[in-house]
């Protein structure tokens, strides 16, 4: 049965402060999937339960899998080595993928909004020095990376964050259509459902010794 929030997200929200999830902070529920359902998305019209299945099997295969999930475990990585630099040129990395081009402009606000309630709290030097980066410009402050970061910075285990994640980004594209399409809450549940095997295949690859340590080659 999925929870209203991830556990581990809203595990990572109580220990930092926030009233409110990490789910609701970051993922998709409150800001990418309202920008995006139910009227053009990056891969069309999601005008039916058809073309809403079409959408999530498209992000899952363009962007949830070879992007967002490998980006999430870099970025857990380079945080729990303290790695301000190597975050910074992921942040780049991020910004060529065309697959999140539609995408940049919402995740940088939740990204950018999450690290500055961070701030107040002591000895999260990373996160004040990444936030400095992205006030400079010279990085976006993706909600992944701010994602990967806080499972670092409190210790949460990565492969239930990846799955959290996933779940939580999913559910929210799924809920913001869920109105205007008419969808009861078992056949939201279902359609999640069968986004399932994709997402634990994705997850595996991304905790993998090769892939999910490099982002996917652009099209020359």
């Amino acid at each position: 049965m999925l929870e209203p929030l991830d556990a581990i997200a809203a595990e990572a929200a109580r220990l930092a402060g926030d009233p409110a999830a990490l789910a609701e902070q970051l993922g998709p529920v409150a800001d990418l999937g309202t920008l995006h359902l139910p009227a053009v998305s990056p891969f069309g019209r999601v005008t039916s339960v058809g073309a809403l299945r079409g959408f999530l099997e498209q992000y899952q295969v363009q962007v949830l899998v070879p992007v967002d999930l490998p980006a999430i475990h870099r970025a857990f990585g380079h945080a729990s080595r303290n790695e301000l630099r190597e975050l910074i040129a992921l942040d780049r990395e991020l910004c060529a993928q065309p697959a999140l081009r539609e995408f940049a402009a919402a995740s940088g606000v939740v990204g950018r909004s999450q690290l500055r309630r961070l701030l107040p709290l002591r000895g999260l030097r990373l996160v004040r020095r990444y936030f400095e980066a992205v006030e400079r410009g010279e990085a976006r402050g993706w909600h992944t990376l701010v994602y990967g970061l806080m499972l670092s910075l409190y210790s949460l285990p990565l492969r239930q964050g990846l799955v959290g994640y996933g779940r939580q980004t999913l559910y929210g594209f799924i809920q913001a259509a869920a109105g205007p399409l008419a969808l009861t809450e078992v056949e939201s549940r279902k359609l999640l459902e069968e986004c399932l095997p994709v997402l634990r295949e994705g997850m595996e690859r991304a905790l993998g010794p090769r892939v999910g340590l490099t982002l996917p080659d652009q099209p020359g």
